[in-house]
Formats: structure tokens, C-alpha cells, sequence
């Protein structure tokens, strides 16, 4: 192999290299046979570079040309020439040049591929993790990786530029309830004992707190044994952050300063130098979701004036009842939607609780057409007045005696229209904080308070007095990073005062004692004098898969799991010996027991 290691890449050569010699490692591209004249495309992380054997070539070459299939491994030796004119690849960076083959070795061979390797790959997402090895040989996941490799790293430097020590906190923890299920390990040396895999760093990192490491950060490995959604892991990475002795826009303006020299880095991207905050409140009302996609505008408005300018009984029931009257506008969609199209969007409303979609059209002269117009008969000007709606417009509603699914049905309404009418520029990032958020939700299920994020942020100073007298309108020092409608970070200022700790565990149903089973470690550390500090954690696989225009974080993780929380390339989760299980005292029972 030393006299056929490779000088240069694959990606390399130009027209400037004519007449050198060089030598390429890489896999067979493609493989075209020209009437005994062989083009071969080799490929390699960096590129593709065409190599040509012809008669003129050294004995023995075109033999070895003539068995080569596709991605097989060799190594060329060659002579860099310059193509016809021609005949020069303009989609190719080696397009001008082409290596006449001095040399050939198979390094090794490849059997029958399962698929072919290329950007346009119709394989299934099964197939293409079952040999995800090969998978990651095309140029678009190698570029989304290469891209995961150049972020990562900038986070690192910003970070270390800014006084932050990169520490990494245990893998193996104590199970502690933080809204997830945890994956459990068992211990060998303690029977009936477990470790859990930690869901965020978040204890750990808020006990180096106390111990004076003012600015931490971790590229941190995150493990949740939750449901399988479209755009989570069981395992996941995140950016890990805290601050001591620091206010929340501190934190938000650290992560600003970040994205922007992330996004310069790595993407050439200039964002604006802060980003735009909205409440919890107006973003719920404004948009009917927390996680807003900005890259266009329709907003949602406020229809209460419906209920007595026209004659639709729905209206007036949901007003009445201290519900709320939610509309859409949607510019030009008269003629964009039909009948059917809306009974598509209205499916959309019903999975969130609404009773239905209502709608109008606005025709000529502000005459309102189809759907509800009956009940606003002479009233048309008014409508479109107050609406700002005119001629070609659509107009959708949703009214709901609860406010909240008047908006939240109303708002992915919104988000499907926004996917479906190509507004939605993947090149485009469009950043918004959202801030003020409840500090607590009831849960309807349990009929209890719950904390809306953890139980470890911090209520805003206004709201000490009220916090068990009134936990439904306390709002908490939170906030969230949305990027293109996802949730990209969340963050809190957090409690630092064990007493008041105490208090929010009381509210959530926690008793001292169960405090003290579960938390007692952070608490017992508060006592010792702990210093105000607050967080976020950035999604990392969430960030490069908007970085890189995918919507599934799985195009941006070298090794996922699939939809339903398996690896089809090593068949985990798997069987484990009987002996394994005895060791760990552990007994598998059930009728779809493999062990026994």
C-alpha cells in the first residue's frame, strides 16, 4: 500500500496540476466502457475526479478496468492532463482536467449494492440504515456531517473564547423525574439497583454552579425513552449552557452572539445581531403555537366583532361563553383553495379540538362568497374592513368556548398553509425568543400542577407572593429560541434559594420527603451558599437539520435509530445472554421472552 498511497485527494486537481503525476485512493463513482476506452469517476470525501484508461495505456491497465465495478476501492496512479475543450464538466470542481491511469490497484471489492449510492436514492429510510455505511458514502450526507463537524467546533471556540470551560458531567445517574421516561442500567455490584442515562446535564450543571465554575458549557449526550416522533432521537445532543450571576438576557444575548458567528463560520450567513422577543402570551394569540415559523407572515386575528355583526350562532355561543373568535387571512387563497382544499385544513383544526373550519371568500367588490357569507348579508364591508381583507382573500375561522384551541387549531392551520404555499424558504432562518412563559400547567389527567419546563426554574420576582394562592397566572424567568416554527433551545433562570425550592415542589405535589428522595443532593448543596445562574441547551441535531434545509434529524446523525426507536444496521435493541441477565440479577418475563 506505501507505493500506492494517496498524494492528493479526489476533490483536488485542477488545470493548473497538467503534467503532474499523482496518486488517488478512493471508490468506484461510476464506471463507463467506450469501446474499450474506460472513464472511470473516483470518489472520495473530498470530490470526484475522472480517470481514463485507453490503449495507450500501460499492459495490463484495461483488464483491471474492465473488472471494476461499482464501488469497488482503489488506488490510481496517473498523469494529470487537460480535457478537450469540449468535453470539459462544468458541474464537476475537477471538471477541466481528467487522470490518464499510469497504475491500478484494487484495494478491495465490492459485492452487489443494496442501493445505489447517489443524491437522488429512492431506498427506503429502512434499507438505507440497515446499510447506513453505505449510506453516508453520498456526498449530501457527508456534507451534512461535515457541516455537524464545523459547528461543533465553532460553538467550541466561541465558547472557550469567552471564558466557558467545557466540562463533561456523569452518564450514569440517578434516576430523577424530569418529564421523560429514563433509560435504566442495571447494576451489577448492587443487585436490584439501577443508573439511569441522564435527560439533560441539568443537575450536574447547576452544581458546578455552586462549586464557582461561573460559565460551563458540554457538546452533551442527552437519552430519553420517549414515543417516537418525526423529529426526536431516544439519544440526542445538545449544546449545554449555564452562567452564573447573570440576567436572562445575559443568556440571550450570549446565544445571539454565538448563532451569528456560527452561521458566518460555517454557512456564510449573516443573521441580525439580536433576534425579536415575543411573549407567551402574544405568540399563542399572534400565531396560535409557542414555536412560530416567521418566514411569513399571517398573523391570526381577533373575530370577536363577528358575533354581533353577523348571524352565525357558533360564533355567538363560543363568545358568550368567554371562548375567543380566531381568523386567518389568507392573501390570494380564494382561487388557491377549493372546497375540497378547505375540508383538508379544516381536518387539520379537528386534531386539535376544533369543532370545524369556517370559512369565506372575498369576490368582487367585497362580496363575500361560499361557506358562512349567508350569516353576513349587508354586512360585507364591514367585514373586510375590520379584517383587511380584500377581493381573491380567504378568510378561515375557528371559534372555541376555550380559547386556547381556538388558537392552537387555528395556528396549524396557519403552519400547513405556510408548508403548502412553498413560503417556507429552507435558505432562510428566522429566529424569535419567546419569553414569559407559565411557570405552571394543569394537568387535567392527574388534576395537578405541573412545572410547564422543570422544576428548577425560577418565577419572576413579582409573582413570590402568589405562587401557591395563584399558580396558574405566575409567569417563570423562561424562554425559548424558535428557528423556522422548531424550538431550537429553552433555558431558565433557575432557583437558587433551597427554601423556595422547597415551594415549588410543594405546588407540583412533591412532598419535602420526596424532595429530598429525589433532589436531595441539589437542595443540601443550596444551603452552601449558591450563586444566581441561568441556562439554555441548544439542539444540536435540530440546528444542523435546519442548517442543512432536512426536516428529520436522522439526515444529520451519523448512526440514528428508526421511527420506532430501532437500528436496523445492528438489530438493537437485541437479546442478551442468559448468563448477562444472571450476573445483573435480572429475570425477563412475558410471553415474547427471547432470553429463555
Amino acid at each position: 500500500m506505501e507505493k500506492m498511497k494517496r498524494t492528493d485527494n479526489c476533490g483536488a486537481a485542477r488545470k493548473e496540476d497538467a503534467g503532474r503525476t499523482l496518486v488517488l485512493n478512493g471508490w468506484v463513482h461510476r464506471i463507463r466502457n467506450h469501446g474499450g476506452i474506460f472513464f472511470i469517476n473516483l470518489r472520495d470525501r473530498y470530490g470526484i475526479t475522472q480517470v481514463v484508461v485507453d490503449s495507450d495505456s500501460p499492459s495490463g491497465l484495461v483488464e483491471v478496468a474492465a473488472s471494476l465495478h461499482m464501488e469497488y476501492c482503489i488506488a490510481v496512479e496517473g498523469l494529470v492532463r487537460l480535457r478537450p475543450e469540449n468535453m470539459i464538466n462544468p458541474d464537476m470542481d475537477t471538471g477541466e482536467i481528467e487522470i490518464s491511469a499510469q497504475k491500478m490497484e484494487i484495494l478491495s471489492k465490492s459485492e452487489t449494492l443494496p442501493f445505489v449510492i447517489d443524491e437522488q436514492t429512492n431506498a427506503s429510510e429502512d434499507l438505507r440504515l440497515k446499510y447506513r455505511y453505505l449510506d453516508l458514502r453520498s456526498f449530501s450526507m457527508q456534507n451534512n456531517l461535515a457541516l455537524r463537524s464545523a459547528v461543533t467546533f465553532s460553538v467550541r471556540k466561541f465558547l472557550t473564547e469567552k471564558g466557558f470551560f467545557e466540562i463533561e458531567t456523569p452518564t450514569f445517574i440517578k434516576s430523577t423525574p424530569e418529564g421523560a421516561r429514563d433509560y435504566l442500567v442495571p447494576s451489577r455490584l448492587y443487585p436490584g439497583k439501577f443508573y439511569a442515562l441522564p435527560q439533560s446535564p441539568q443537575l450536574y450543571k447547576q452544581l458546578l454552579m455552586v462549586s464557582g465554575f461561573d460559565k460551563y458549557f458540554q457538546i452533551a449526550r442527552c437519552y430519553r425513552d420517549e414515543d417516537a416522533r418525526g423529529d426526536r432521537q431516544p439519544e440526542f445532543t445538545q449544546i449545554d449552557i449555564e452562567q452564573s450571576f447573570v440576567s436572562r438576557e445575559d443568556i440571550l444575548s450570549l446565544i445571539e452572539q454565538m448563532f451569528n458567528r456560527v452561521f458566518d463560520e460555517t454557512i456564510s450567513i449573516k443573521l441580525p445581531e439580536t433576534f425579536p422577543r415575543i411573549s407567551y402570551d402574544d405568540v399563542m394569540d399572534l400565531y396560535g403555537t409557542d414555536k412560530p415559523d416567521l418566514r411569513f407572515d399571517m398573523k391570526l386575528q381577533d373575530g370577536s366583532f363577528l358575533a354581533s355583526l353577523g348571524n352565525f350562532q357558533a360564533f355567538k355561543d363560543a363568545l358568550s361563553a368567554g371562548g375567543k373568535i380566531k381568523v386567518l387571512k389568507v392573501e390570494g387563497g380564494a382561487e388557491s383553495y377549493s372546497r375540497k382544499k378547505i375540508e383538508e385544513l379544516e381536518s387539520v383544526a379537528k386534531i386539535y379540538k376544533a369543532k370545524g373550519l369556517a370559512w369565506m371568500k372575498v369576490g368582487a367588490g367585497n362580496k363575500l362568497e361560499g361557506g358562512i357569507s349567508k350569516f353576513f348579508e349587508g354586512k360585507e364591508n364591514e367585514v373586510c374592513s375590520a379584517l383587511n381583507a380584500s377581493e381573491r382573500d380567504l378568510l378561515l375561522f375557528v371559534a372555541d368556548t376555550n380559547g386556547k384551541i381556538a388558537c392552537t387549531a387555528l395556528g396549524a392551520v396557519r403552519s400547513k398553509i405556510g408548508k403548502d404555499s412553498g413560503l417556507c424558504d429552507p435558505k432562510q432562518f428566522s429566529f424569535v425568543w419567546v419569553v414569559d412563559f407559565p411557570l405552571f400547567e394543569w394537568n387535567e389527567d392527574e388534576n395537578k400542577w405541573e412545572a410547564a419546563h422543570h422544576m428548577f426554574s425560577m418565577p419572576q420576582e413579582k409573582y413570590l407572593d402568589t405562587l401557591e394562592s395563584d399558580p396558574g397566572s405566575v409567569k417563570g424567568d423562561l424562554y425559548d429560541l424558535v428557528l423556522n416554527g422548531y424550538e431550537l433551545a429553552s433555558g431558565s433562570i433557575r432557583i437558587h434559594d433551597s427554601e423556595l425550592q422547597k415551594r415549588i415542589f410543594r405546588i407540583v405535589g412533591f412532598s419535602e420527603e420526596d424532595g429530598k428522595k429525589k433532589f436531595g443532593f441539589l437542595t443540601e448543596a443550596f444551603r452552601y451558599g449558591a450563586p444566581p445562574h441561568g441556562g439554555i441547551a441548544p439542539g444540536l441535531d435540530r440546528l444542523i437539520m435546519l442548517m442543512c434545509g432536512q426536516t428529520s434529524i436522522k439526515e444529520v446523525i451519523a448512526f440514528p435509530k428508526n421511527s420506532f426507536a430501532q437500528s436496523p444496521m445492528d438489530g438493537c435493541p437485541g437479546d442478551v445472554d442468559l448468563t448477562q441477565l444472571e450476573e445483573l440479577h435480572l429475570q425477563i418475563t412475558g410471553e415474547n421472552n427471547a432470553n429463555t
